[in-house]
């Protein structure tokens, strides 16, 4: 499992939420373009509200539903077992419990329904650790409430065991040690509230392969990592409203997450192939969004309003320079050679608004196959099968010098709209970047990528691109490494050469 930070080795029913109008604004000097409108939208944002209006399930038991009785401890578990696959489950309203002992969940049979009526609860009374384990496939939960489990920490309530084919939706899963939600291969979270949970909202983590197909649609997703775990463990990279790890094929579209304790969206270690769209992020104390030592994405048409101010404030108090940022890609690009629906990181038609800092690209030098500055346990990238093949001296040519190390590469930021007023963040420095940098390589002596290749690839050689975005506020621009403080027309011209056709009004932010 890969950690947060990557610089170790540097010098130390919907409420419209209406975007900002487009406006003409100018370039500052030095700046070779003329005035120009902020990228169009495709349509208003809207939140998904289900934590304060969830959708009522059905008053009365479906035709052939086994009936679940909130008075008799243990109804439910023990109706699952005796019923047969394929079963309807309508649990009545009130407060529904498992027997005592902390392994008494529900063990579904494949394609086994679960319906709540209005009111239904299944409550864990800090008691038992899990609600739904097992490995049967196709099972359904909707209109339930679910809360006051235990999970031990990386280990989920609902689909304890990463099942495949589940369906979550209308569900209200909060309040649970470790993590509300697993997910399995071509799970579908729909319309759910994952509110107020010890560690992670969902954990999209199996243990025995690769996720593929999973679809996060119209969820509200808040107050998540109650436990603090990230200063419990320090850089433990264990918290997020959601995190994913080894995910080939991902929707998340039309969540809103917000006030999270933490990262919002944090997808980790060789994920693959996610469209990331039409979501509001906003007051995550950390990242809006990490897209971490992953492959191909399309992040577009999202809303990111004051993400990062607990955490980016914190490290600039502590006269740390990293550009810590609201959209991190972090070791991360477009990779051909792996199968997806796009072969780059696309990021475009999004509007970040008062939020710590923008976009960072960065890449570790010395984070690697076979490194010990790797912290993603061992994982090699999705290139190189044999890990034990990136050492000396194999891996200082080809192909092994490209293919054991992940790259942010590929990436094109364009028709974004960019934000800021400081008296709003309440900041003086440090809260107004852009950023494109690597660290200088030193670790461990056998690595090929000592000193500034690194640098000089991610910052000129690995198709970064920024182009056609609006930036309202005073924007600053940081190149190669964390010293290199550029403004916006040093950043437009050689030999950077980015953010081409793009505007910057310095005083429009507020």
């Amino acid at each position: 499992m890969g950690t947060r930070r990557r610089h170790g080795a540097l010098a130390a029913a919907p409420l419209a939420l209406a975007l900002l109008a487009a406006t003409g604004c100018e370039s500052t000097p030095g700046a070779a373009t003329e005035p120009k409108t902020a990228p169009s939208t495709s349509a208003p944002r809207s939140v998904a509200r289900v934590c304060a209006e969830p959708a009522a399930g059905p008053a009365k038991a479906p035709a052939g539903a086994v009936t679940v009785d909130p008075a008799k401890v243990g109804d439910l578990a023990a109706k699952t077992k005796s019923s047969p696959p394929n079963t309807t489950f309508w649990l009545r309203p009130g407060k529904h419990r498992l027997d005592p002992d902390r392994y008494a969940q529900v063990i579904p049979k494949a394609g086994d329904r679960y319906l709540g009526a209005p009111g239904a609860v299944l409550d864990g009374r800090k008691k038992n650790q899990y609600a739904f384990g097992g490995s049967a496939r196709n099972v359904t939960i909707r209109h339930l409430t679910v809360q006051r489990f235990v999970a031990p920490p990386d280990e989920g309530v609902v689909n304890h065991d990463s099942a495949d084919g589940w369906v979550i939706e209308h569900a209200t899963i909060q309040d649970n040690s470790g993590a509300g939600l697993m997910a399995g291969a071509r799970q579908r979270v729909r319309a759910s509230c994952l509110r107020d949970n010890g560690q992670y909202g969902m954990n999209a983590y199996k243990a025995n392969g690769r996720i593929k197909g999973l679809v996060v649609e119209g969820n509200e997703i808040v107050g998540n990592n109650t436990g603090d775990w990230e200063r419990r463990r320090k850089g433990c990279g264990c918290t997020g409203g959601i995190k994913f790890w080894a995910v080939d094929g991902a929707d998340v579209r039309g969540n809103w997450v917000h006030d999270n304790r933490g990262t919002g969206l944090w997808a980790d270690t060789n994920n693959n192939d996610f469209r990331i769209e039409n979501n509001v992020l906003e007051a995550n104390d950390g990242a809006a969004l990490i897209y971490e030592t992953s492959y191909n994405a399309v992040i577009r048409d999202n809303t990111f309003r004051r993400n990062n101010w607990v955490e980016g404030r914190k490290q600039a108090d502590r006269g740390d320079n990293f550009p810590y940022a609201t959209i991190y890609l972090s070791e991360s690009g477009g990779e051909p050679r792996i199968r997806a629906r796009t072969d780059n990181i696309e990021i475009y038609r999004n509007v970040l608004e008062n939020n710590w800092s923008g976009i960072t690209l960065w890449e570790n030098a010395d984070r690697f196959c076979n490194s010990p500055a790797n912290t993603s346990s061992g994982d090699c990238t999705l290139l190189v099968r044999d890990t034990d093949r990136c050492a000396k001296p194999a891996i200082a040519t080809a192909p092994l010098y490209a293919d054991c190390r992940w790259k942010t590469q590929r990436v094109d930021i364009h028709d974004n709209r960019f934000v800021l007023d400081k008296s709003v963040v309440k900041c003086t420095v440090k809260c107004d970047r852009m950023a494109v940098l690597a660290n200088y390589g030193t670790y461990p002596d056998w690595s090929p990528y000592q000193g500034e290749r690194v640098a000089e690839a991610i910052t000129r050689k690995q198709h970064n691109r920024w182009h056609d975005n609006v930036y309202l506020g005073p924007w600053k621009f940081v190149a190669h490494d964390p010293s290199r403080v550029l403004d916006f027309g040093q950043w437009q011209v050689t030999p950077y050469e980015q953010d081409t056709d793009s505007t910057l009004d310095p005083r429009a932010g507020g």
